[in-house]
């Protein structure tokens, strides 16, 4: 099939867009959510799987208002993988098809972006369990690999849907 993202019929130039969309407000509500329980920062994300270390409380902090994180055990470990590693695989996956057929990128680019996020999370989860088993360090190799996993999954969408877009 040699179809161009641009020259496929309106209605289904039409529902790969809404797709798209759709897929990137369920992405980007998973962000808010990790934004929410880590704050992004290196701390936020260690406290999220080795747990919080017990300080102890200023008159001016109340015990209540404070969230503990507890160890990530190892079942909600394996749960939190699987969840994601075969969510986001398959996020990748139909993204990459779609992406596949732009018209914009050249050859090295393009297989770059297709590949690219299937390393980024097998590296950002592998991470992860060096967070929780042995030590927060890793938690830079998790940032760095989402960073480029993240910036993968946007830049074929966003190419994809300026293809879908264009005038033939």
């Amino acid at each position: 099939m040699n179809k161009k993202l641009f020259e496929l019929p309106s209605g289904l130039k039409k529902l790969l867009a809404a797709y798209l969309l759709t897929l990137t407000f369920g992405v980007l509500v998973g962000l808010a959510y990790l934004y929410y329980t880590t704050d992004y920062s290196s701390k936020g994300v260690v406290e999220r799987f080795k747990g919080s270390e017990i300080e102890e409380f200023s008159d001016s902090v109340d015990e209540m208002e404070m969230e503990m994180n507890y160890k990530k055990s190892l079942s909600e470990m394996l749960m939190t993988t699987h969840n994601h590693v075969l969510g986001l695989a398959y996020i990748f996956l139909t993204v990459g098809l779609i992406f596949y057929f732009n018209s914009i990128t050249s050859h090295f680019w393009k297989m770059f972006l297709l590949i690219e996020p299937f390393v980024s999370l097998v590296v950002s989860f592998t991470s992860i369990w060096g967070v929780r088993f042995i030590d927060g360090g890793f938690v830079y190799i998790t940032f760095i690999s989402a960073l480029l996993m993240y910036s993968s999954l946007f830049i074929m969408i966003f190419i994809s849907l300026l293809d879908l877009f264009k005038k033939s």
